[in-house]
């Protein structure tokens, strides 16, 4: 379950379906991803093909499913919730 957003693009793909702060070629692939994370109970629920999920460096521990290109939807994750999912392109 999604519990929080850092981004507000996605925070507002997420509730409406769209968002002007989201590229419209990334929003399509981007909502299947967020739709998957907040049904997600752990961690192995979202490491399907084409997501490219890993973990990152650093404290806290953040991972990463992949978008397209080099954007990318990253988030903490605690006790089966996502939180602050942001975008950005960490490359």
């Amino acid at each position: 379950m999604i519990k929080s957003f850092e981004h507000r693009g996605l925070a507002e793909l997420f509730e409406r379906g769209s968002s002007r702060r989201v590229k419209h070629d990334l929003q399509s692939r981007s909502l299947r991803r967020l739709e998957a994370l907040d049904q997600a109970e752990s961690l192995t629920d979202i490491n399907v093909p084409g997501f490219n999920f890993h973990g990152l460096q650093g404290i806290p521990k953040r991972y990463c499913i992949h978008v397209n290109g080099p954007w990318c939807i990253t988030f903490e994750w605690e006790e089966g919730e996502a939180l602050r999912v942001d975008f950005e392109q960490y490359h």
